[in-house]
């Protein structure tokens, strides 16, 4: 099957698609209530995109993360986020529960990092973070399942 020929999921199964949309949603909102900013909400669904190698969502949460307070250098940084002096403490604790909730099926989270984590991030935050990669996981799957394109872009970003 070619791209152009490629099943769009959201679009195949709407109802399912507005499912998920919803629970991404019900997810922000439970974000905002445990104190997780937009910027730090933003940088842990980039991370997980591109830990996933979902160009879509990549382009979706590097343009919201920028509006959210995230720089050019923040960005660059990520990949090497554990040796960068640019992280804060809070932000480490979440780029690591992201790493561990969006490779589960290596080791699960295991209890070191979920002291670790547990230690930096109250129980709502860490439960607030948990989702946020939850649904960003499905949503890169659904992306890159479909193959959803991701072209150069013709005006440069804001």
């Amino acid at each position: 099957m070619g791209e152009e020929r490629r099943v769009h999921l959201s679009k195949a199964a709407p109802e399912v698609y507005q499912a998920i949309d919803a629970m991404a949603k019900q997810v922000g909102a439970l974000a905002a209530d445990a104190g997780v900013e937009p910027r730090l909400k933003e940088l842990v669904q980039l991370h997980a995109s591109q830990l996933n190698g979902c160009a879509y969502c990549v382009r979706v949460h590097l343009d919201r993360g920028m509006k959210a307070g995230l720089d050019v250098d923040t960005v660059a940084q990520l990949p090497t986020w554990r040796e960068s002096g640019v992280f804060t403490e809070r932000e480490r604790a979440a780029l690591e529960l992201t790493e561990s909730l969006t490779f589960i099926h290596e080791e699960g989270v295991s209890d070191e990092v979920y002291d670790r984590v547990g230690s930096v991030l109250s129980e709502a935050e860490y439960v607030a973070l948990s989702w946020i990669v939850i649904s960003i996981n499905a949503f890169n799957r659904v992306a890159i399942a479909g193959r959803y394109p991701v072209p150069p872009r013709t005006v440069p970003t804001p």
